[in-house]
């Protein structure tokens, strides 16, 4: 089971210098997905009068998310794991793939990154501020929390499949191209019920610009749960105990 391979880690591992540079992978990951993937949504209302709550918009959040978490993961995966995500490293906590002292530093970073990067649209565009995640008229917070839990379960069941498996072989640019696709088609079912998160980070970083915070923890229980039954399921009936390997990152990509 995973909980038998939880690693507490040590405090001294967060001043080795691959944790440090895995850190600032993190950080600079969560900038470029935040900023593009958000950033997409303050385009779209400034060139179509406020049309990003339209079909329109639905899609171009979507693709604009897809490409951008690809490219995220990708340049940070060789140093980091390319987790951008909480939950993502929630997801490999529970399953023994990062100890608990370093991803409780890819938290940090990986929330900060996202607060930077909704910073860093405001000031760009001249004062407009990316909206917090927010419940669709007529959803409730437990029809948000199932949303984020099983979107998030397929994120993170994407991941173990392929980037953390090792019986995966080498799937090259097949893993960061499966993550993005995985977040982009969500983002088609639940975005128009509660935004499609996914990710507390995400969540977090435009709750701190627009200080919002409704229901904002449905965007941290509902991904965390979903992460850690994604690992769970996956780690016990597709990973056997004689070839699991404790990892740090996904390597291979």
């Amino acid at each position: 089971m995973p909980i038998q391979k939880f690693t507490l880690g040590t405090p001294g591992e967060v001043s080795q210098p691959d944790a440090i540079k895995a850190a600032f992978a993190e950080f600079f990951s969560m900038i470029i997905f935040v900023f593009a993937g958000q950033g997409s949504g303050l385009a779209f209302d400034k060139l179509t009068d406020g049309g990003s709550a339209t079909p329109s918009g639905l899609i171009m959040a979507s693709l604009a998310h897809a490409f951008a978490l690809f490219v995220a993961v990708s340049v940070g995966a060789n140093i980091s794991g390319g987790h951008v995500n909480p939950a993502v490293t929630f997801g490999a906590l529970v399953g023994g793939n990062i100890s608990l002292f370093r991803s409780i530093m890819y938290w940090i970073v990986q929330l900060l990154g996202s607060v930077v990067a909704c910073f860093l649209l405001k000031f760009a565009t001249g004062g407009k501020v990316t909206p917090a995640f927010a419940l669709s008229t007529g959803v409730s917070v437990w029809n948000a929390f199932i949303f984020e839990a099983v979107m998030t379960f397929g994120l993170v069941y994407t991941v173990y499949a392929t980037a953390i498996d090792p019986k995966r072989e080498n799937l090259g640019i097949i893993a960061p191209i499966s993550i993005g696709f995985i977040v982009g088609a969500n983002i088609l079912v639940g975005g128009a019920f509660d935004g499609a998160s996914m990710n507390p980070a995400v969540s977090f970083g435009p709750a701190v610009v627009t200080w919002s915070w409704s229901h904002h923890w449905v965007y941290w229980l509902g991904p965390m749960a979903g992460a850690a039954i994604a690992a769970i399921f996956y780690d016990t009936l597709f990973i056997s105990d004689s070839v699991h390997e404790p990892l740090t990152q996904y390597n291979d990509f």
